[in-house]
């Protein structure tokens, strides 16, 4: 009578299958920064927006019109995830929080992203607007941060820089594509940004916070002026004017959020929430 066969494990089913384990960057790991309390508040700024931003964009992943948007659009997530990431993890040094935990076990009122990040995707052009108008101001906002007091802060966004670069090269080349295209495109292009640029304002309004970290944190309404000429040229060339009317009443920073977040927010976080302490 033959022995019992040893019983099958995973591996002999499926295969060996290894994920890497990936590691932060290196400006989070020496000197390993413990953030203030306010120094953490202002990474949770920049951390939620770059983890929101990142999320709608991974929804266009098989929808959007080329192929080669699919690609683009899923790297520039990534590339928020990076930059959400380190953020996070930075902010989380306060609270001794996990990146994980701040991402995935906040409640909507403890985000501080602003509202233009929480729009729905919309069409085609109305992401392109948005990722217009958040792409330049993170350009702005990156190079300036580059000198911050804060050398983890530096160092986020020395990298973070050059790759929102690339997010606004590739929205401005989008922007000039829709709005010189058909009819229809142009139609789209025109409505995407009047409806978004209401919430243009919020961005660069400053919050006591900003007072408190002078030399560290960047005052958003010191970005605006680079940000005006940076944008004026290509809606010159676009024949685009900038939009007037309404502002939105915003208000991100201090948790108070458009009606979009909740639904993004439980879209991103239940399968943590249903495993709960789960590893992949």
């Amino acid at each position: 009578m033959e022995a019992d066969a040893p019983a099958q494990t995973p591996e002999d089913i499926h295969g060996h299958v290894a994920v890497d384990v990936t590691t932060l960057d290196a400006e989070l790991i020496e000197g390993a920064s413990v953030a203030t309390a306010d120094v953490a508040e202002y990474a949770l700024w920049l951390g939620d927006d770059a983890l929101v931003l990142a999320q709608q964009l991974g929804a266009w992943i098989s929808r959007a019109p080329e192929l080669e948007e699919d690609v683009a659009l899923g790297n520039v997530a990534l590339d928020l995830i990076g930059h959400a990431r380190s953020l996070l993890h930075y902010a989380g040094t306060a609270s001794n929080r996990t990146e994980d935990d701040l991402a995935y076990w906040r409640t909507e009122p403890d985000f501080r992203s602003l509202h233009i990040v929480e729009q729905p995707n919309g069409d085609f052009a109305h992401t392109i607007a948005r990722q217009f108008i958040v792409a330049h101001y993170l350009f702005e906002l990156y190079s300036r941060l580059r000198a911050s007091a804060d050398a983890t802060l530096a160092a986020i966004a020395a990298k973070a820089v050059k790759e929102v670069d690339y997010h606004r090269d590739h929205s401005t080349q989008w922007v000039l594509r829709l709005a010189q295209g058909t009819d229809e495109s142009r139609r789209r292009m025109i409505t995407a940004f009047s409806d978004l640029w209401p919430y243009v304002e919020e961005i660069f309004r400053d919050d006591p916070l900003i007072d408190r970290l002078e030399g560290i944190a960047v005052r958003p309404s010191s970005l605006l002026p680079a940000f005006d000429a940076a944008i004026a040229p290509v809606l010159a060339e676009a024949e685009l004017d900038i939009p007037s009317g309404f502002v939105a009443s915003g208000g991100g920073r201090t948790g108070k959020h458009s009606e979009h977040l909740a639904f993004l927010l439980a879209e991103m976080q239940v399968l943590t929430r249903a495993h709960p302490g789960a590893s992949w």
